[in-house]
């Protein structure tokens, strides 16, 4: 463990096989990530539990191996851009997902529940992970929903749910998302039924890497990370060859070897947390100016119902004024006609 990542020390297995895909699960607190990972995995890994305050502490990878060969990785993630959290327990366990994924990232699972409705904070951390990463990752989003049980026994399907409880914010992701969108019964105790659901959602993150010519996501901090992760094994792999020399000579290696490294964390770290902070500080900014805009709005709306009011009032006084004056030739009238009898 070095500056509070873990560095994996197998990291090559994946980059020596084309046969992987590594999915991330991010979402709001209680929607069920951890369960969603375990039914890929087919084994509970990850620590899933009835919880309002959430069990995942710190970003997890777990892996798998499917029946035809196929290695999924599954990093599991605390409430990434929950910026009650703090962008320095942010920007660690940003840092420390990308460490995970070195090799990218080729889908980025979304976790909603049906039984939650959506919320200003899911859509304000949908905003801030196209924001951090780019608009460009939405291209590898997929929408899953979890209680799956819970409409199964309402005799509902998934788009029943959608079609009386979709927000537009939600529909708007799921329009970004190309609507890559899977229901997952985490709860269930049919295999075929897990398997099931984990087949669609795997045909969906082939469907993802297909759109991107078969990349993953990546940015700079992806590549520098795994630069610096081969660096790192390639100087392991030094120092174990070195037999025969001193020993202290050798921890001095190591030493100077896992400070290299720390340093490079530490610096990533520092860069993270400093887009986090521009992250933050463009979408109050964004959030400002809707909320003038929508000041402008009510203004505008409120002084065209006072003109609408002073217009009815003047109809009215004119009516009434009419009326009277209406009122006053039919005396008249009346009068005339008893002078004349």
């Amino acid at each position: 463990m070095m500056g509070g990542v873990s560095i994996d020390d197998d990291w090559e297995l994946t980059s020596s096989s084309g046969e992987f895909r590594t999915v991330v699960l991010v979402g709001r607190t209680g929607n069920g990530k951890s369960a969603t990972g375990n039914s890929i995995l087919g084994r509970r890994a990850f620590k899933s539990k009835a919880s309002s305050s959430g069990v995942t502490s710190t970003c997890e990878l777990q892996r798998t191996v499917l029946r035809d060969g196929q290695v999924v990785n599954v990093i599991d993630t605390p409430g990434l851009f929950d910026f009650s959290a703090g962008s320095e327990f942010i920007g660690k366990e940003i840092v420390k997902c990308i460490n995970l994924a070195k090799e990218g990232i080729h889908a980025v699972l979304v976790v909603f529940s049906v039984r939650t409705r959506f919320s200003k904070e899911e859509e304000a951390a949908l905003q801030s992970l196209q924001t951090f990463f780019g608009e460009r990752i939405t291209d590898y989003m997929i929408v899953v929903f979890t209680g799956g049980d819970e409409l199964e026994d309402n005799d509902e399907t998934l788009a029943d749910y959608l079609g009386r409880e979709c927000p537009e914010p939600l529909k708007n992701v799921l329009r970004l998302c190309k609507n890559r969108v899977v229901l997952f019964d985490n709860k269930t105790k049919d295999e075929s039924k897990r398997v099931q659901q984990v087949q669609q959602l795997l045909t969906l993150v082939n469907m993802v890497m297909v759109d991107n010519g078969g990349q993953p996501y990546s940015d700079e901090f992806f590549v520098e990370l795994k630069e610096g992760a081969v660096k790192l094994h390639d100087q392991k792999e030094q120092v174990e060859s070195l037999k025969g020399y001193p020993e202290q000579e050798i921890t001095e290696l190591k030493k100077q070897m896992y400070r290299s490294y720390d340093e490079q964390l530490k610096r990533i770290t520092e860069m993270v947390e400093m887009k986090l902070k521009e992250t933050t500080q463009r979408l109050e900014h964004q959030l400002a100016e809707e909320q003038a805009a929508r000041l402008r709005a009510e203004q505008f709306a409120q002084v065209a119902q006072m003109q609408s009011n002073d217009e009815i009032r003047k109809l009215r006084e004119s009516l009434e004024r009419a009326q009277r004056e209406t009122e006053e030739l039919r005396e008249l009238a009346r009068s005339g006609r008893c002078a004349i009898l």
